[in-house]
């Protein structure tokens, strides 16, 4: 497979990458070799009632706790009500990739009821800025999963600062797009998005009382601040491995994560439905087991506190944007599957050096 050609991170900035994103390259590697995973590509309607059961649940706990002690309540956000949120994040994450039915429309109303419980309308922003980020990776003007320089020349090497950023995550996320000028998201998906939230938000608040309403937002602190769960991002992309930009997670919270920390995974094959990345895992092992990969969100998210090493600038950025058109939808594996033949021959992975952020 190709490596990629890196620069040192400068002191106090990010990594620089004179490569385009990283994925498609090992998209073709893998079809070239391996043809039978296209069979992997394709849809999960089913997704959509693991998302009504979700709702539905995180509703009944809340209606539960409506005149519960707080201590309880923050005790159930963060032992249910964060697990519950986080697999909503990842159904909104397979809408975004149009992962559940064939009508963009179809997928786009499953990511907002998929959003009600999150209490905040971001489902589809989420979706105008997050097909960006697969199109181009690292590329500071466009990748809103790139923190601001400012952002983390604020939070620095600090354990304290970090896990404020992390706690705080929800809110920082808020803080990006403004950098992003060239992407225009508002559309009316945005406004039915905001409009229907506002309403669930009033709903719970008269119907169900402020014990529930605090119950749902502390269930979204958690569900993607500081929690294990929470080192997700900072598994995806933080560069632990050396030349390495991209991470799996291969740990026991997966199942419930809905395939989430299957990352590389996902990037090289974003039309593959979440319960399927594990099959382009067997089908391509020597793709992935070279890859350095985590085992464990809470180790991680230890790691990020306290290790002074891992900022926030520990992110590769590039101005090489590729070949990808601005407006083209982001489907590198399918586009390639509709164009390739099988390769003859295979050829071995190169092995990464050992991580000295794992010793």
């Amino acid at each position: 497979m190709p490596a990629t050609a890196e620069t040192p991170r400068a002191a106090g900035g990010f990594n620089r990458s004179a490569e385009p994103e990283p994925h498609r390259a090992r998209t073709k590697w893998i079809l070239e070799r391996h043809p039978e995973v296209r069979k992997e590509i394709g849809r999960n309607p089913r997704t959509f009632w693991i998302t009504v059961g979700l709702v539905l649940l995180q509703l009944g706990l809340a209606y539960a706790l409506r005149s519960s002690p707080w201590w309880l309540i923050g005790a159930v956000a963060v032992l249910v009500g964060a697990f519950a949120n986080h697999a909503l994040w990842v159904i909104i994450h397979e809408c975004t990739h149009n992962l559940l039915f064939r009508s963009p429309g179809a997928n786009t109303a499953t990511g907002i009821l998929a959003n009600l419980p999150h209490m905040v309308p971001s489902s589809v922003m989420f979706q105008r800025y997050h097909l960006k980020h697969h199109a181009f990776q690292g590329v500071y003007e466009l990748d809103a999963d790139v923190p601001n320089r400012w952002e983390a020349r604020l939070v620095g090497s600090s354990a304290l600062r970090k896990a404020v950023w992390l706690a705080l995550f929800p809110i920082t996320q808020m803080l990006r797009p403004p950098r992003l000028k060239e992407i225009k998201p508002i559309d009316r998906w945005v406004v039915f998005n905001l409009v229907a939230q506002a309403a669930f938000d009033v709903a719970v608040w008269m119907l169900l009382g402020p014990g529930a309403f605090f119950y749902m937002f502390a269930s979204l602190f958690f569900g993607i601040g500081l929690h294990p769960l929470g080192a997700r991002w900072i598994q995806e992309h933080y560069l632990v491995f050396p030349g390495q930009e991209t991470n799996s997670y291969y740990g026991p919270l997966n199942p419930i994560a809905l395939n989430v920390g299957y990352h590389n995974e996902h990037h090289d094959f974003p039309s593959v439905p979440w319960n399927r990345l594990p099959a382009v895992k067997r089908i391509a092992p020597e793709a992935y087991d070279t890859l350095g990969s985590h085992k464990s969100w809470t180790r991680l998210l230890l790691m990020f506190l306290f290790d002074p090493r891992i900022t926030l600038f520990s992110r590769t950025v590039r101005d090489n944007r590729g070949r990808t058109r601005f407006d083209n939808d982001v489907n590198p594996d399918v586009d390639l599957a509709a164009t390739m033949r099988p390769a003859a021959e295979p050829a071995p992975a190169a092995t990464p050096e050992p991580s000295p952020l794992q010793t």
